[in-house]
Protein backbone atom coordinates (compact mmCIF):
# COMPACT_ATOMS: atom_id res chain seq x y z
CA UNK A 1 0.00 0.00 0.00
CA UNK A 2 2.97 2.34 0.66
CA UNK A 3 4.64 1.74 -2.52
CA UNK A 4 1.16 2.94 -3.98
CA UNK A 5 1.61 5.97 -2.40
CA UNK A 6 4.83 6.93 -3.41
CA UNK A 7 5.22 8.93 -6.59
CA UNK A 8 7.28 8.16 -9.85
CA UNK A 9 11.13 8.75 -9.27
CA UNK A 10 10.86 11.72 -12.30
CA UNK A 11 7.79 13.51 -10.79
CA UNK A 12 10.03 15.37 -8.13
CA UNK A 13 11.97 16.60 -11.09
CA UNK A 14 9.17 17.50 -13.60
CA UNK A 15 7.49 19.65 -10.87
CA UNK A 16 10.54 21.22 -9.67
CA UNK A 17 10.70 22.29 -13.36
CA UNK A 18 7.30 22.93 -13.44
CA UNK A 19 7.33 25.26 -10.64
CA UNK A 20 10.53 26.95 -12.11
CA UNK A 21 8.98 27.69 -15.46
CA UNK A 22 5.39 29.27 -13.51
CA UNK A 23 7.61 31.29 -11.44
CA UNK A 24 10.23 32.29 -13.56
CA UNK A 25 7.37 33.07 -16.58
CA UNK A 26 5.29 35.34 -13.82
CA UNK A 27 8.07 37.08 -12.90
CA UNK A 28 9.40 37.93 -16.15
CA UNK A 29 6.01 39.15 -17.57
CA UNK A 30 5.79 41.02 -14.74
CA UNK A 31 9.56 42.91 -14.90
CA UNK A 32 8.31 43.57 -19.07
CA UNK A 33 4.52 45.34 -18.24
CA UNK A 34 5.39 46.69 -15.34
CA UNK A 35 9.38 47.69 -15.78
CA UNK A 36 8.80 51.40 -15.18
CA UNK A 37 6.77 51.42 -11.52
CA UNK A 38 8.66 48.40 -10.47
CA UNK A 39 11.91 50.24 -11.53
CA UNK A 40 10.55 53.32 -9.18
CA UNK A 41 9.83 51.48 -6.20
CA UNK A 42 13.09 48.99 -6.54
CA UNK A 43 15.37 51.81 -7.38
CA UNK A 44 16.76 49.20 -9.94
CA UNK A 45 17.10 50.85 -13.74
CA UNK A 46 14.07 49.75 -15.76
CA UNK A 47 16.36 48.30 -18.48
CA UNK A 48 18.08 45.82 -15.84
CA UNK A 49 14.41 44.70 -15.01
CA UNK A 50 13.30 44.24 -18.87
CA UNK A 51 16.97 42.36 -19.77
CA UNK A 52 16.05 40.33 -17.06
CA UNK A 53 12.57 39.89 -17.57
CA UNK A 54 13.57 38.77 -21.08
CA UNK A 55 15.92 36.38 -19.97
CA UNK A 56 13.57 34.81 -17.58
CA UNK A 57 10.79 34.12 -20.67
CA UNK A 58 13.59 32.40 -22.50
CA UNK A 59 14.61 30.59 -19.95
CA UNK A 60 10.90 29.86 -19.28
CA UNK A 61 10.50 28.36 -23.33
CA UNK A 62 13.54 26.53 -22.80
CA UNK A 63 12.06 24.91 -19.56
CA UNK A 64 8.85 24.24 -21.26
CA UNK A 65 10.46 22.42 -24.02
CA UNK A 66 12.23 20.25 -21.69
CA UNK A 67 8.77 19.42 -20.29
CA UNK A 68 7.43 18.15 -24.10
CA UNK A 69 10.35 15.37 -23.38
CA UNK A 70 9.23 12.17 -22.31
CA UNK A 71 11.83 12.29 -19.92
CA UNK A 72 14.41 15.08 -19.26
CA UNK A 73 17.98 13.45 -19.14
CA UNK A 74 20.20 14.18 -16.57
CA UNK A 75 22.87 16.51 -18.90
CA UNK A 76 19.33 18.42 -19.41
CA UNK A 77 18.66 18.52 -15.37
CA UNK A 78 22.21 19.65 -14.87
CA UNK A 79 21.68 22.16 -17.36
CA UNK A 80 19.08 24.09 -15.60
CA UNK A 81 20.79 23.32 -12.08
CA UNK A 82 24.05 24.87 -13.29
CA UNK A 83 21.69 27.72 -14.83
CA UNK A 84 20.07 28.25 -11.94
CA UNK A 85 22.85 28.37 -9.85
CA UNK A 86 24.45 30.93 -11.64
CA UNK A 87 21.54 33.03 -11.49
CA UNK A 88 21.60 32.90 -7.53
CA UNK A 89 25.53 33.87 -7.81
CA UNK A 90 24.88 36.72 -10.84
CA UNK A 91 22.08 38.01 -8.32
CA UNK A 92 24.22 38.38 -5.33
CA UNK A 93 27.33 39.60 -7.57
CA UNK A 94 25.64 42.43 -9.45
CA UNK A 95 24.46 43.57 -5.69
CA UNK A 96 27.86 42.93 -4.11
CA UNK A 97 29.59 44.41 -7.11
CA UNK A 98 27.73 47.74 -7.28
CA UNK A 99 26.17 46.96 -10.86
CA UNK A 100 22.91 47.46 -9.77
CA UNK A 101 22.13 49.82 -5.93
CA UNK A 102 18.53 48.67 -5.18
CA UNK A 103 16.88 50.27 -2.15
CA UNK A 104 15.87 48.12 0.59
CA UNK A 105 12.92 46.82 -1.22
CA UNK A 106 15.16 46.23 -4.36
CA UNK A 107 17.34 44.59 -2.12
CA UNK A 108 14.86 42.19 -0.85
CA UNK A 109 13.78 41.70 -4.33
CA UNK A 110 17.23 40.83 -6.03
CA UNK A 111 17.90 37.90 -2.73
CA UNK A 112 13.93 36.74 -2.82
CA UNK A 113 14.66 35.90 -6.19
CA UNK A 114 18.08 34.26 -5.67
CA UNK A 115 16.78 32.33 -2.52
CA UNK A 116 13.83 30.79 -4.82
CA UNK A 117 15.69 29.94 -7.47
CA UNK A 118 18.30 28.24 -5.06
CA UNK A 119 15.53 26.54 -3.75
CA UNK A 120 14.71 25.40 -7.58
CA UNK A 121 17.91 23.75 -8.25
CA UNK A 122 17.82 21.72 -4.81
CA UNK A 123 14.30 20.54 -5.54
CA UNK A 124 15.76 19.47 -9.10
CA UNK A 125 19.31 18.18 -7.62
CA UNK A 126 16.91 15.92 -5.28
CA UNK A 127 15.04 15.19 -8.50
CA UNK A 128 17.56 13.79 -10.61
CA UNK A 129 18.93 12.33 -8.07
CA UNK A 130 15.63 10.16 -7.60
CA UNK A 131 15.08 9.89 -11.46
CA UNK A 132 18.39 8.15 -10.91
CA UNK A 133 18.07 5.60 -8.72
CA UNK A 134 14.86 4.86 -10.52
Amino acid sequence: MAIAAQARPSSLLRRALVADAVISGAVGALQLAVAGPLSGLLAIEAGWLQRSGVVLLAWTALLGWMLTRKTVSPPMAWTVIGTNLAWVLASILVLVEGAIAPNTLGTAYVLAQAAVVAIFAELQFFGLRRQSRG
